[in-house]
């Protein structure tokens, strides 16, 4: 067409488009990954020649959520794309009927352990191209509010779930998960899965150092970390034991830190083989103008078995917002875990697998595998 005002030209082209082009950069490391393999090998195979492989159903679901999709619906994006498809050379995509099917039995089979056994795999592919040997472990539980009819209330008043989620501080990987009801404790099982993440380790990489927040204060976890010369830096819990701990501190050992002050003893609980450092910070409380009158001050406590100073452990300490919680809400917001459009609790459970599949593949093209 002949050029007007503006300097721009119109044609026309028999050739396909797509509203998702940054998908096609996202499908193409799934490819180079060889994520459709391992996905075929590691879930059970369609019960008819003519069912869809694993990884038709699992590559567009990865598209979907990479692509801001939120639920089963937004798979007719990736469905009606013609020109994706063809550029990732997908010929077909299951409706999305077909895929909460398929969810379903695959939530009620042997879908969960394939997919742990290819997000490991990927992980440790990751980690032996590093050169670091070892890693800080994140924990920490995060709560997802769901009006499902199985799902149960959590200690924060809401129905939903609460799963158990461990990064490496180092790349962002995620080495562990764990998808619980909503109303078991957040410091239950604490051990057995941090246990789970070292076992997750491939040889000549281990885990070094554990951060966690209160949940994680437990003798136990600090037995098996001063046995394994793991370092550790763990939210501590007001109890009485630490409460007299901090009264015997003389005032003259309290220096200003930040916006308030900072002191630290010794302390061990009745289960512990070894004493620990006990951390204490101090700050103000701002009194609210209509609220019952409150202690001055407030106590925040973490113990530890660093040998560095107690300003730098505390440093150290709260550099876990970033590599875990923020992590945790990226997770949430940017991958859809903060809504779980299905109801049955294994069909949740293998649907949020997914999207951890998905976030974690993203991550991986962050670190340039």
């Amino acid at each position: 067409m002949a050029q007007t005002v503006l300097p721009f030209k119109l044609d026309r082209t028999e050739e396909q488009f797509t509203a998702h082009g940054g998908l096609a950069l996202f499908g193409e490391f799934l490819h180079a990954m060889n994520v459709h393999r391992q996905l075929d090998a590691s879930l059970p195979a369609p019960g008819s020649r003519v069912g869809y492989h694993p990884s038709q159903f699992v590559e567009p679901l990865l598209l979907m959520l990479h692509g801001g999709g939120r639920t089963l619906e937004d798979l007719r994006q990736i469905r009606e794309d013609a020109g994706l498809r063809a550029v990732l050379r997908l010929p077909v995509v299951p409706s999305a009927d077909a895929t909460g099917d398929w969810l379903r039995r695959m939530g009620d089979k042997d879908g969960l352990a394939g997919l742990a056994v290819v997000n490991q795999h990927q992980v440790r592919r990751a980690l032996k191209r590093e050169t670091i040997t070892d890693y800080t472990l994140d924990l920490d539980a995060t709560q997802i509010v769901a009006e499902k009819r199985d799902a149960k209330w959590t200690y924060k008043g809401e129905r939903g779930y609460m799963p158990m989620i461990g990064h490496l501080a180092e790349n962002g990987l995620v080495i562990g998960e764990e998808f619980r009801e909503g109303n078991e404790a957040p410091a239950a099982r604490n051990l057995e899965f941090i246990k789970e993440c070292a076992a997750h380790m491939p040889k000549k990489k281990r885990i070094a150092h554990v951060r966690a927040d209160s949940a994680a204060y437990q003798a136990d976890i600090l037995n098996w970390c001063e046995e394994q010369q793991m370092t550790f830096a763990i939210g501590g819990v007001l109890d009485k034991a630490v409460q007299a701990a901090i009264a015997a501190i003389p005032e003259a050992q309290w220096r200003v830190y930040e916006d308030g002050h900072m002191a630290e003893t010794v302390h061990c609980m009745n289960a512990t083989k070894k004493a620990f450092r006990l951390i204490v910070l101090r700050r103000p409380v701002q009194q609210e103008l209509f609220a019952a009158e409150s202690p001055p001050v407030r106590y925040t406590i973490v113990v530890s078995n660093r040998e560095e100073t107690a300003e730098e452990t505390v440093r150290w300490y709260n550099q876990r917002g970033e590599t875990s919680e923020n992590r945790i809400k990226e997770l949430k917001l940017g991958f859809g875990m903060e809504r779980l459009p299905c109801g049955q609790w294994h069909l949740v459970w293998f649907e949020r697998t997914i999207c951890l599949l998905c976030q974690q593949r993203n991550w991986l093209i962050d670190q340039g595998f």
